[in-house]
């Protein structure tokens, strides 16, 4: 075997080892980093694994670049076709290809801004979903019905987090004009309150919750808001089972939740 053929199996080899154990020590630093850590640990954790991901793509680059280059310097590959082709990356760069490294750019200012993390539910480019994946050109959210949308980073200009340090959850609930309105607040307190106090459910929450009174008069019933505010990861869970306790409540205490009805007259015949 020759000279040049030992060194680039060598080189090559190298670039995968390396590789690979770069990534399982990240990994590891990065679960001692967050089981060390205090607070928000689950978030923490999307935090890294967002920012380990991206990283993770830019090393293979990298990894695959030196190993390139290596294996031609062994080889005595002139350097001139290189340089050549670099250029026309470059003019391609600049006249065709903006779009990418639009994208590319935006998705390195969004990891640096924290402005979300994989598993977090976002809404961005008018797309809704649970981020997947953050990649250097895009970002992949599947939805509530399992739909995966790939959105490029360079169209997003607003990015909504719903699930970021923690969540709230406004219910409007809708009573009857005929009820007692301090009795509908004073047992809405006393629900949420047990709410908050059971051992399943206290832990979801980040705040305590908040009646907040009457919001509106609708056409057939007074409307009064309740906010919630819980880890973001509960959050749909909470809203679920608050609304099924208020509901199972107001059926015991005899609060009605009316539903729109229409009245029709009619006129005798002759």
């Amino acid at each position: 075997m020759s000279r040049e053929i030992t060194i680039t199996l060598v080189v090559i080899v190298a670039a995968v080892v390396v590789g690979a154990v770069v990534t399982l020590l990240g990994r590891r630093a990065i679960r001692r980093l967050v089981d060390a850590g205090e607070g928000r640990v689950s978030e923490e954790r999307q935090r890294l694994a967002t920012l380990w991901s991206v990283g993770q793509r830019v090393l293979w680059v990298l990894l695959f670049v030196i190993a390139v280059w290596t294996v031609a310097l062994v080889w005595e590959i002139p350097s001139t076709p290189f340089v050549a082709v670099g250029s026309a990356v470059g003019v391609a760069l600049g006249f065709g290809a903006q779009s990418l490294v639009k994208d590319v750019l935006a998705g390195f200012t969004m990891i640096s801004e924290d402005q979300f993390h994989v598993g977090d539910v976002v809404s961005i480019a008018g797309v809704s979903g649970v981020v997947e994946d953050v990649r250097l050109r895009v970002t992949v959210l599947r939805d509530l019905d399992g739909v995966v949308h790939y959105v490029p980073n360079g169209i997003i200009e607003v990015t909504s987090n719903y699930t970021q340090e923690f969540s709230r959850v406004v219910v409007d609930i809708g009573v009857a004009y005929d009820a007692d309105i301090d009795e509908v607040i004073g047992v809405l307190e006393d629900e949420l309150g047990r709410l908050e106090q059971s051992e399943e459910w206290g832990s979801a929450m980040a705040e305590p919750p908040t009646v907040l009174g009457v919001d509106a008069f609708g056409d057939s019933s007074v409307t009064v808001r309740v906010v919630l505010t819980s880890v973001p990861e509960r959050r749909w869970d909470l809203k679920r089972e608050a609304l099924r306790r208020i509901k199972k409540r107001f059926d015991a205490e005899g609060i009605e939740i009316p539903f729109p009805q229409r009245t029709v007259w009619q006129r005798p015949t002759p």
